[in-house]
């Protein structure tokens, strides 16, 4: 056999070794949790500011032009960029 017969058959594998991982990557079935399985807490179902989040996720670019994401997203803003409470014990700095 020489070299240009043994590159033949080297290609040949693994063009087989290709298409073979590739159906059986195809005919896996996928392993999906289910909605309530994804680690989501009902506290955090419970809180109407972050279901009205997720609705404007899922609106995607129609949610820039929504009234009522556009108070949920200030709303958020104002949460989150709220002044920290001074700490218990600690004196406040000024």
């Amino acid at each position: 056999m020489d070299g240009k017969m043994l590159a033949r058959l080297g290609a040949v594998v693994f063009v087989a070794a290709a298409i073979t991982a590739t159906a059986l990557e195809l005919t896996r079935k996928e392993d999906r949790p289910d909605a309530s399985s994804t680690g989501r807490s009902k506290a955090a179902t419970a809180d109407p500011l972050h279901a009205e989040l997720t609705r404007c996720q899922e609106l995607g670019e129609a949610g820039t032009r929504d009234a009522g994401c556009l108070r949920a997203w200030a709303e958020n803003r104002r949460r989150f960029l709220a002044p920290a409470p001074p700490a218990f014990g600690r004196p406040e700095i000024r």
